[in-house]
This record gives C-alpha cells, sequence and structure tokens, in this order.
C-alpha cells in the first residue's frame, strides 16, 4: 500500500506540473534567460560549454518536458488523425500555449486522467473503506474520464478568451493603423508600428504576419494565415478588404476606416447582446442563493413565534 501511494503521489506530481506548464507560457522567459547567459559567457570570454549549458536550463526543460513527449509520441500511434488535427488546429487558435504540440497535449490528458482516477480511487478504498467495489469502480472510471477532458475544456477556454481579446483590440488597432497609413508609412512599416504599441494576442499575431513578410513571404498569404489561427469572421473580414485593396489598388487608408467603423459598430453590438444576457445568467444565483436566503430571514422567524405560542399543539 506505502507503494502505491509513493507511486500514485509521484503521478500526481506530474499532473500537476504539466497542467502549470501548459497554463503558463514560460517559453519567452527560458529563451531570455538563454540569451542572458549566452551573452554572459562571451563577455567574459570563456568558451561555451554546452553540457553547463544545458543543466542551467530549468529542471521542466530539461525533464518534464522530454518525457511528456515521450509519452505523447506513443499515444499519438494510436490515436486517428482526425483527432490530432482537431488538436492541432486548436491549439493554433490558443495562440500555441507555450509553444505545446498535439503530443505534449496528449500526453497531459493521459496523465491527469490517471491522477483523478487515483485520487478517487484512494479516497474511496483508503478513506471511506465502506465503498462497495462497484461503486469504487465507477466513481474511478467516471474521474478519470473527467480528468482526460479537462485539459480540453482549458484549452477551450483559453481559444475563447484570445478571440474576444482581440474582438475588443481590433477597432483601436485599425485606428492606429489608419493613422499611420495616412500619415504616409507603407502597410507593412504601419502594422510594425500597431504591433509595437501593443501588449496583446493581436499585437502578436500581427508581429507574426510582419515575421513571415520578412522571411518572404507573400503578404496576403501570411494574412490569410494570420486570419486562419485566429479564426472569427472580424478578422477575415479585415484580411479580405486588405488584400482586395491591394488588388484592385482602392485607397488603403479609406479602407482601413471603413473597417475600423464597422468593427466598432460590432462591438458596440457584442456589448449590447452582453448586457441583454446578464439577466438571464442572474436567474440561476438568484434561485439558489437569493430566494432561499430571504425565505429563511422571512419564514423561520414567523415559525418559530406560531411554535412558540402554542397554536399548533391546540389544533
Amino acid at each position: 500500500m506505502i507503494a502505491i501511494l509513493v507511486l500514485i503521489g509521484i503521478i500526481l506530481a506530474i499532473a500537476v506540473t504539466l497542467v502549470i506548464i501548459g497554463l503558463r507560457n514560460p517559453q519567452t522567459v527560458n529563451d531570455r534567460l538563454l540569451q542572458e547567459r549566452l551573452e554572459e559567457f562571451s563577455q567574459t570570454g570563456e568558451q561555451v560549454d554546452l553540457e553547463k549549458l544545458e543543466m542551467s536550463q530549468p529542471f521542466t526543460e530539461r525533464v518534464i518536458y522530454p518525457i511528456a513527449r515521450k509519452l505523447g509520441e506513443f499515444t499519438i500511434k494510436f490515436t486517428p488523425q482526425n483527432w490530432l488535427n482537431s488538436i492541432s488546429r486548436r491549439l493554433e487558435l490558443a495562440g500555441s500555449p507555450s509553444r505545446m504540440d498535439p503530443s505534449l497535449f496528449l500526453s497531459v490528458q493521459f496523465i491527469t486522467a490517471v491522477a483523478f482516477g487515483a485520487i478517487m480511487f484512494i479516497f474511496l478504498t483508503v478513506v471511506t473503506k465502506a465503498t462497495p467495489p462497484g461503486q469504487v469502480f465507477l466513481f474511478t472510471v467516471v474521474f478519470t474520464i473527467i480528468g482526460f477532458f479537462i485539459p480540453q475544456f482549458q484549452l477551450s477556454t483559453r481559444v475563447t478568451k484570445r478571440q474576444k481579446n482581440i474582438r475588443k483590440a481590433m477597432p483601436d488597432a485599425l485606428d492606429l493603423l489608419t493613422i499611420c497609413v495616412e500619415a504616409g508609412l507603407g502597410f507593412d512599416a504601419a502594422l510594425s508600428k500597431v504591433a509595437e504599441k501593443w501588449e496583446s494576442q493581436l499585437s502578436m499575431a500581427f508581429h507574426r504576419v510582419i515575421q513571415e513578410i520578412q522571411l518572404g513571404k507573400l503578404r496576403r498569404e501570411a494574412l490569410r494565415a494570420m486570419a486562419e489561427n485566429v479564426g472569427i469572421t472580424e478578422m477575415t473580414s479585415f484580411v479580405a478588404a486588405v488584400i482586395q485593396s491591394e488588388q484592385l489598388g482602392v485607397s488603403m487608408a479609406k479602407v482601413l476606416r471603413i473597417q475600423a467603423d464597422q468593427m466598432r459598430i460590432r462591438r458596440r453590438q457584442m456589448a449590447e447582446e452582453e448586457a441583454h444576457k446578464a439577466p438571464i445568467k442572474m436567474l440561476i444565483p438568484m434561485a439558489l442563493l437569493i430566494f432561499p436566503s430571504l425565505l429563511i430571514i422571512l419564514f423561520v422567524p414567523a415559525v418559530l413565534t406560531v411554535m412558540q405560542s402554542g397554536v399548533l399543539g391546540g389544533l
């Protein structure tokens, strides 16, 4: 039993570590630290020791990530291709958190599934010893399935949050883009200027477009790739208008101003839609929390008064 508990504890620790890695994005910080170490070696004139440099990396980069990827590569062999394509697509829509690939994501799913199943099994067998074996098996399977789908739920939440942030930022970004184009900058330079001014998901998408153009990719192909990676109708409409303006020779500043006005109207409509949904969403907490509390406050004193007066006993 001690060995089983130790094994389950190790599995839980790995699962928690992988979930934390999936929720945050430490890749930029690790790259910066690695660059700082390389600069220190170059300034001191010392010869770069690759083994020392490798050991200076965080434990997650040296151990956790390789183990998770090996497990993911093993599970990929038994995973349908359509499912892998779906995971890859959703990771792109989420902005590739921590540069996670489908193999790493699958490993996180399997480890969280094992962790949740192990937690329920320990709780039912150690804490509540009187639970029948059939119920132990049933609850363990149910919690294993729940643990398997929790990373997918987190990924879907991240996709929705990213798309919502991009929708909110587009009108202001297009206004600045219009001002830069009207001031005499080219579209690529204006796009780069907008990417420098903000730290958001939209600025990261614009920065990726600039990098792809600098690497030799056509502007329209880079813009279409950005629209596919974002996955919202507003971005698709903006990219289509820019490509059409470039092909037909229409004034870019005029097209951008029209797009900015449309995005602002769309953002106001979305805000009104959310405001109309608010009363319906408030019904659930009111029915479950507020109304029962009011009933208790109003009726309990009356019931206690009637019981103390002896009216019920006389009846």
